[in-house]
């Protein structure tokens, strides 16, 4: 894109004579967002955001959804804490927020098999442990509409 310098800051440099507005590029690709939808969003991203912190702070929790074959346990639980950590900040950035969410959302299916690991070594539901492992399961379903919600434009 050629701009010319001459050109005032309140001119467009894209269409000659046409004021420059903020927030212009958005509105012409349908990209605004609604406040809620907004609230929505980094409410999705702080809770990224605090999953994969609570990677690094307590891992030997993380450690024991990942199977004994993946190998090095604590190597996969402080790279998905950084995928979630990533997954967050690209929520919180109106450019990657889409692609956030559908990182966002592929990161929850793909550690879905882990969640289910931890219910079956819970066994039966009969103390509170064992009862938050099989609660996790119905949780992630809104969980992954939540993520969906914010691959649409």
């Amino acid at each position: 894109m050629i701009v010319d310098p001459s050109a005032s800051a309140s001119t467009s440099p894209l269409v000659p004579g046409a004021m420059a507005m903020p927030g212009a590029a958005a509105l012409l690709s349908g990209a605004i967002e609604s406040a809620a939808t907004r609230r929505s969003r980094l409410g999705l991203a702080a809770l990224m955001v605090g999953a994969g912190v609570l990677h690094f702070v307590i891992p030997k929790f993380y450690e024991e959804l990942i199977p004994g074959w993946l190998g090095n346990r604590r190597a996969w639980v402080y790279g998905s804490g950084v995928a979630e950590l990533i997954c967050g900040a690209m929520l919180v950035v109106p450019r990657t927020r889409r692609l956030g969410a559908w990182a966002t959302l592929a990161l929850l299916v793909l550690v879905f098999p882990g969640n289910i690991k931890m219910a079956l070594d819970a066994g039966a539901p009969h103390d509170a442990e064992s009862w938050g492992a099989w609660l996790r399961l119905p949780v992630q379903i809104p969980l992954w509409r939540w993520a969906h919600k914010h691959t649409r434009p």
